[in-house]
């Protein structure tokens, strides 16, 4: 397996696979690992380079044992992407990697970062429910947190795969690394608003596409196809699952998702909900 030596001698370690340019980035979220791509790794290679890395102090890679932050981890991306040899890249983030994804195109700039992807995110403003439990996860009661967000993304789900990869991949961390994730994430919604806003400060703005299953409201969809009206560079699609992972529950339709966005050209894809 490659690996990387980043900041403090952490070896970052990630999957090469196919071949390719652009070359796709898959990052995973807070508190999970590469795993969350299993199923989209061997659909996406066959049509170009993916490389998917396990964060810092996550699966494989090292680095946890001491207290780091977003920046710390942007700077293992970068480790990887340089390592890497690619020139172009599209990060397909999980969640809240969506954070890094934005960093990465700061960093690299518009060439090297022409198009983002990004995978069941909280792209408008946070809600205070939402707050309060990230507020939560860097308190003592961490554990009762943590165990209510994963009920909650567990309900309804008859998957016993993804029930597993919840359990035993997302619930195998501990209290630095849910803490940690909390105050990571509170603070990139204080500083940036939404990821929405953050999109529309870019000139130009990355082609993105926002492929989501959940949550249901009619108005979260109806005010990203508002801003793509807006913006017409964003795309959202919401997708016929159930849970917060579709990687995993439909992988066949987020691979299609994905290699639409990065082989596409500059016109506007359409935006809306995927009929079940």
């Amino acid at each position: 397996m490659p690996e990387v030596h980043s900041r403090g001698g952490a070896r970052i370690r990630f999957d090469d696979m196919g071949r390719g340019e652009p070359a796709l980035l898959f990052i995973p979220g807070w508190c999970t690992t590469r795993a969350t791509f299993q199923k989209l790794l061997p659909r996406c290679s066959a049509f170009r380079r993916v490389l998917s890395v396990d964060l810092r102090g996550h699966g494989e890679s090292e680095g946890g044992d001491t207290d780091f932050d977003s920046t710390t981890v942007l700077e293992d991306l970068l480790a990887v992407v340089e390592a890497s040899g690619a020139r172009h890249i599209v990060p397909v983030a999980m969640s809240h990697a969506g954070w890094w994804a934005l960093e990465l195109r700061r960093a690299l700039g518009p060439v090297r970062v022409p198009r983002m992807v990004m995978l069941d995110w909280i792209a408008t403003e946070p809600t205070p429910s939402f707050l309060h439990a990230v507020r939560g996860l860097q308190t003592e009661r961490w554990g009762e947190v943590r165990d209510g967000l994963l009920q909650t993304w567990l309900e309804g789900l008859d998957d016993a795969a993804i029930r597993r990869f919840v359990r035993d991949d997302m619930g195998a961390f501990g209290e630095a690394m849910w803490a940690r994730a909390g105050r990571e994430i509170e603070a990139a919604y204080a500083r940036e608003g939404s990821p929405l806003r953050a999109l529309a400060a870019f000139d130009p703005m990355p082609l993105t596409m926002h492929l989501y299953a959940r949550p249901e409201s009619h108005d979260y969809l109806a005010a990203q196809v508002d801003f793509g009206v807006e913006h017409p560079g964003f795309h959202v699609l919401k997708l016929p699952a159930t849970s917060h992972f579709p990687a995993l529950e439909v992988p066949d339709m987020v691979a299609a998702g994905i290699e639409a966005l990065v082989s596409a050209r500059e016109v506007p894809i359409h935006a809306g909900a995927v009929p079940a």
